[in-house]
């Protein structure tokens, strides 16, 4: 594992695009509880309700203290870069963006426009920054869509087949261009499917663990799922965005595959959720057609070991357990507040 280019005893400066999500709330943990100063970009339109981070929001020891929000869209070059000259990170991690596989075949412009354009809009303005900060782009396992090969590495080529791995495609090789091109320390994190307790309840993992705590207490009487075959390297979110981190503190940039090297179907998600609870997911889950999408990417599985030997990151090893600690996350929020679900539906990611 490579030493750590820039002074670990000075005070670092970082900014989270995408603060507010599931990434964006570990990964402001994560830097707080080393000692960063963390600015975060907030959509002008997102819910005033930010859940993930609201304990840090009500702790006048961190939040106007070494935690701030500013807000600003991705389209709005002008206001970001006024960001920029006022923060001036030493380190942006750019993790907003569109990331609905599924719903990004009905919103395909929009997913473009943030995904892809916005990417672009940030790294033209890091190239005029007197001070470059280092830059961590997420990427996807979408990028690859249907490869020849498995598991896929930094060199599989990039096949995508649905709108969002379009979107990332772009994003991605920009920043390679501008890394080799302007030389910039940017950093690709190619991201397997990665879970967590604050998934967003419209993506499928989710959907699952919510569905089989509902239904374990009397508050729900069904799930209706797209495909169940489909098949995804899941991982923990949590061990995600620490790689996240060790990217940008090495001696130069570089990009990595980050995934367990192991799939799983939904079924199996479906399994490991409902067996937690003591009950059959084949008595409440009825598939439905109208959840397929158009086209899906093929079987992904990623293989992590060039972040293994770079970065000496470790990668999740039980899907099995985070589907349970999901389900658990929703039992307890269920159980203080038990109101019916107010939907039993899901795309499949």
């Amino acid at each position: 594992m490579s030493q750590p280019s820039p002074d670990s005893s000075a005070t670092k400066t970082a900014l989270i695009t995408g603060i507010t999500g599931q990434d964006g709330s570990y990964l402001t943990e994560l830097l707080l509880s080393k000692g960063y100063i963390v600015h975060g970009l907030v959509r002008r339109t997102s819910n005033t309700v930010r859940s993930r981070l609201d304990s840090l929001f009500h702790d006048k020891n961190i939040y106007e203290r070494s935690l701030f929000l500013h807000y600003g869209d991705l389209d709005d070059a002008t206001t970001i870069r006024r960001i920029l000259l006022k923060t001036q990170p030493d380190e942006i991690y750019h993790l907003a963006g569109q990331s609905h596989v599924g719903l990004s075949f009905e919103i395909p412009e929009s997913t473009c426009q943030f995904t892809a354009m916005g990417t672009l809009k940030l790294l033209e303005m890091i190239r005029d920054l007197e001070k470059q900060p280092r830059l961590l782009h997420i990427s996807s396992s979408e990028i690859f869509g249907r490869p020849d090969a498995s598991p896929q590495n930094e060199q599989t080529p990039m096949r995508p087949v649905t709108p969002y791995g379009v979107a990332k495609t772009f994003a991605t090789q920009m920043v390679q261009v501008y890394r080799r091109s302007f030389d910039c320390f940017a950093c690709n994190a190619i991201c397997y499917n990665h879970e967590s307790p604050r998934r967003g309840e419209s993506f499928v993992t989710r959907k699952i663990t919510r569905a089989a705590a509902a239904i374990s207490l009397g508050l729900q009487s069904e799930l209706r799922l797209g495909a169940l075959d489909a098949r995804r390297d899941w991982g923990d979110a949590q061990t995600y965005v620490t790689a996240m981190w060790m990217m940008l503190q090495q001696d130069a940039p570089d990009d990595y595959v980050l995934a367990t090297g192991r799939t799983h179907s939904i079924q199996d998600f479906l399994e490991f959720s409902f067996d937690h609870v003591d009950l059959d997911w084949r008595d409440y889950v009825v598939t439905d057609p109208k959840f397929i999408r158009p086209t899906d990417v093929a079987d992904l599985c990623g293989d992590p070991s060039h972040a293994t030997e770079k970065l000496g990151w470790q990668p999740p090893t039980s899907c099995q357990d985070l589907a349970q600690r999901m389900v658990d996350h929703d039992l307890q929020l269920l159980q203080r507040k038990p109101i019916p679900a107010k939907s039993s539906e899901a795309v499949s990611r």
